[in-house]
């Protein structure tokens, strides 16, 4: 297994890039015609994935000081867009008035600590697999790093849950296969031993988590 990662992560890297952009495509179209506060969300969210997929891609192509500059770009955006899946959950499930406007306000100081968190995040160059990208490096701070923990699992786990009540709600699993199938490949990289892979990896569940979110927003309105 883990020779073919190695051999086709510079090419699949791409072609997620490809895919996620049709999806955002997709979904600005859809929030264009139905005018849903969630496929707006759904889209601000896959523009941040495309935006950290595609400076990892272009890596091996840049000169490392011009790739040094860029990279932070993925790491503020991260920290700014993945919030928004909360908001997400919230509107799935129907959530109005002021328990929506608590979520917003608790999105928001996510939202800003996520962009500190992004700020601060020291770079460190790595290569592997062909890929040449800058990840964070020892010399982060504890707290960005508790941070970036928390919006990458912080995230996924409650839109399992969310998406467990949707789905008896609304009788549709697009919901909770979008979180599901997200923490699944998060967790392949250490429990195959590829760990250092991992950034890869999961590449594959944050396609697969923008894909059933798109389908998610599409039943809303079917």
């Amino acid at each position: 297994m883990r020779e073919l990662l190695m051999n086709i992560c510079p090419s699949a890297i791409w072609t997620i890039v490809v895919l996620e952009a049709v999806i955002a495509v997709l979904l600005f179209m859809h929030y264009r015609r139905e005018r849903q506060t969630i496929a707006l969300l759904t889209f601000l969210v896959t523009l941040g994935l495309i935006l950290d997929a595609l400076i990892i891609g272009v890596g091996s192509v840049l000169e490392t000081g011009l790739l040094g500059m860029i990279s932070p770009v993925r790491f503020i955006a991260h920290g700014i867009l993945i919030p928004l899946l909360f908001p997400v959950c919230g509107y799935a499930l129907g959530l109005r008035g002021s328990v929506m406007r608590i979520l917003w306000i608790f999105t928001a100081v996510l939202m800003i600590a996520g962009a500190a968190e992004g700020f601060s995040t020291v770079l460190e160059l790595k290569e592997i697999a062909g890929v040449i990208r800058y990840v964070s490096g020892e010399a982060t701070p504890a707290w960005a790093e508790l941070i970036s923990r928390i919006l990458s699992f912080g995230t996924v786990i409650p839109m399992m849950i969310i998406g467990v009540i949707v789905w008896i709600r609304q009788k549709t699993p697009f919901l909770f296969l979008s979180g599901f199938l997200m923490f699944v490949f998060s967790a392949l990289g250490p429990a195959t031993g590829n760990a250092d892979l991992i950034f890869f990896i999961s590449m594959f569940g944050e396609l697969f988590m923008v894909l059933f979110l798109y389908l998610y927003v599409r039943k809303r309105v079917l």
